[in-house]
């Protein structure tokens, strides 16, 4: 909503005005970029007006009858370029929005720049949208994702880090943090853990938005901010969770739908890069290999079945996208045999009737062509993505691992030892294997003896794992016993199903042989768990010293105790130092049980488990460099 009032002159935007939209120029940088093509495919942008949209620092040709939108950070280099375009006179009005809030001195930068090239009257409208975070569904954004590393859990956590260094990427989070509330047009009440790089978030956004507020003349909470219908009468709970109380998840494989595109896919702000290999068959001996096909796909709130089933088991993915090209190519043979009767020879009574019978019939089947054309483009690409993500489940037997890790978790009885799949040489690739024992070894209450250990290093080191993850999650487990208990995971189990029926028949496309169809019980990861006991004001001693901060509040006084004693409808869980698609899901699992209540899942980096190791790994170099 808010990006759409913005390209529209910042008026809110009426959907059903008649009449031709303003042409316009959108100019953005990588990081406006990132914001809006989640959210606003390139034909909603036409819609609105937008016929370019060009980056800020691209060769763009001047065209001087046209307005240009700007939607850029407040950078030094953004700024200089801003001007260079008011004195060449590229566009014939300006409209400049700043992701994040503008410095005086930077606008005053631009406006002596506007003076020199006497275009003071061209700038029509400079704002501050607030806008510094990307959304990725309904209930999940991110912080950023051009800089991540400035923000990532590696910054966070690295031991070398000054306290300069850790106060800018504190100041980063919460800039955006702060950009978020304003555009929900909420002032959350805020829970954190104590002694956390999640405490220093809410200290310093408590701050911030209680500045806000006490200027009441240019608060940003007053009036007509856009969600003010949103929340109507109770304000959003937040509750900032740190990264470092529930390290397994993120390493954890994955059975629903999104998190295993994520996992073993390239997706990347909903988009989906997909290697089509070409087939080697049919090439002559010698011949170079066929280069890959690279394609790349949008899996966005439009598409029905992607939000239908991306927090489903794969084997029920398969199962519904088989259904769906069943439908499908039912509907196309019933247009095929209408056409069939149209093209009747001979004058007789009967095909006359039947012909005005099946006119009817015809148009109607024409008049759903696109609706059809449409749901065939939705089923291949969920066809090519489910294949893609099928190849590496079988490849890697990552149901195996699924299992397994989810029964590590939930405390059951193995079935099989952990060394035996270690060093199982068909059982996944080298990270596989680290990311089981790590599991292992965070969620294990007996840590295993040096000998034992030993053991299971020597296994890793033959299945070719690198072994620094584990020398930091030690060190992590250590520091970790000292502060608190291990998270628990809840007891679940995964009943095996038996093999897939439907979809094990011959006429499927996905050959589902030996993947196990696992059903998964709901169970609440540690994330879902402490927002069960705040956002329910249950008391438990993993959440009862949380800190506790309202900056409607006052004084701001530091205690643990709510002054709200009423369970909350809307919360807003943020985990500091990277969250994942497991966390989301688990969540929108769980609010699915609680009428009338809205969770959003906000986190600073969205990674998969590789990325996750890579971090660890620089970590632990860092510390023994």
């Amino acid at each position: 909503v808010a990006l759409k009032r913005m390209l529209n002159f910042n008026v809110p935007h009426v959907k059903n005005s008649t009449g031709e939209p303003v042409w316009k120029v959108l100019v953005y940088d990588r990081f406006g970029q990132d914001i809006i093509s989640p959210l606003l495919s390139v034909k909603e942008l036409r819609d609105m007006g937008i016929t370019l949209h060009l980056l800020l620092h691209s060769d763009r040709d001047p065209i001087p009858d046209v307005p240009a939108v700007y939607f850029v950070m407040p950078t030094e280099e953004n700024i200089d370029r801003m001007c260079q375009d008011l004195r060449n006179q590229l566009y014939e009005s300006y409209y400049l929005n700043f992701i994040s809030a503008i410095s005086r001195s930077k606008l005053e930068d631009i406006a002596n720049a506007a003076l020199a090239a006497s275009a003071v009257t061209q700038v029509a409208k400079v704002f501050d949208q607030y806008l510094n975070f990307i959304t990725l569904e309904d209930d999940m954004f991110v912080l950023c994702n051009q800089n991540k590393e400035l923000i990532s859990y590696r910054a966070i956590n690295r031991p070398d880090i000054t306290d300069t260094e850790m106060e800018t990427v504190m100041d980063t989070i919460v800039d955006s943090l702060f950009c978020f509330f304003v555009t929900l047009g909420a002032v959350p009440i805020i829970r954190c853990s104590r002694g956390t790089a999640a405490e220093m978030v809410a200290v310093k956004l408590d701050k911030k938005l209680r500045e806000n507020l006490r200027d009441a003349r240019n608060s940003l909470f007053t009036g007509d901010t856009l969600g003010a219908g949103q929340f109507s009468f109770q304000r959003p709970l937040l509750v900032l969770v740190d990264r470092n109380i529930d390290l397994a998840t993120p390493l954890h494989h994955t059975w629903t739908y999104q998190a295993l595109v994520h996992d073993v896919l390239d997706f990347h702000l909903n988009r989906v890069n997909l290697e089509e290999s070409t087939g080697v068959e049919n090439s002559p001996a010698g011949a170079r290999p066929k280069r890959k096909n690279k394609k790349s796909y949008d899996l966005t709130p439009v598409d029905k079945f992607w939000q239908k089933h991306k927090g489903s088991p794969f084997p029920e993915v398969a199962e519904s996208v088989q259904q769906e090209l069943e439908y499908y190519r039912a509907q196309e043979d019933e247009v095929k045999r209408l056409k069939s009767i149209m093209g009747l020879e001979g004058e007789d009574e009967g095909a006359i009737s039947m012909l005005s019978d099946n006119t009817a019939k015809l148009t109607s089947a024409v008049s759903s062509l696109p609706e059809l054309l449409e749901k065939k483009r939705l089923i291949d690409l969920h066809t090519n993505v489910a294949t893609a993500v099928l190849e590496h489940i079988k490849a890697r037997k990552l149901d195996v691992y699924f299992e397994y890790e989810e029964k590590i978790m939930s405390k059951t009885t193995l079935d099989k030892s952990l060394l035996d799949i270690i060093s199982d040489p068909d059982a996944g690739t080298p990270e596989d294997k680290m990311r089981l024992f790590l599991i292992y070894y965070i969620s294990t209450q007996q840590v295993p003896s040096e000998a034992d250990l030993e053991q299971y290093k020597k296994a890793l080191t033959d299945a070719g794992c690198n072994l620094n993850p584990l020398q930091y999650i030690k060190q992590w487990k250590a520091f970790a016993k000292m502060a608190s208990a291990p998270a628990s995971y809840g007891n679940t189990t995964t009943k095996p199903m038996g093999l897939l029926s439907r979809v094990m028949n011959t006429g499927s496309q996905f050959v589902m042989e030996g993947v196990k169809n696992l059903v998964l019980k709901q169970q609440n990861l540690p994330v879902t768990r402490i927002l069960d006991n705040l956002m329910e004001m249950k008391s438990n001693p993993e959440t009862d010293d949380y800190r506790y901060f309202d900056p409607k509040m006052l004084r701001g006084n530091d205690s643990s105790v709510p002054r709200n004693k009423n369970p909350f409808q809307e919360a807003i869980v943020f985990v500091v130092g990277g969250g994942n698609y497991i966390e989301y899901q688990n969540l929108v699992d769980y609010i699915k049980g609680k009428q009338g209540k809205h969770i959003l899942y906000g986190c600073s980096e969205l990674f998969n488990a590789s990325q996750f190791i890579k971090q660890v790994k620089y970590i632990f170099l860092i510390c023994f460099s």
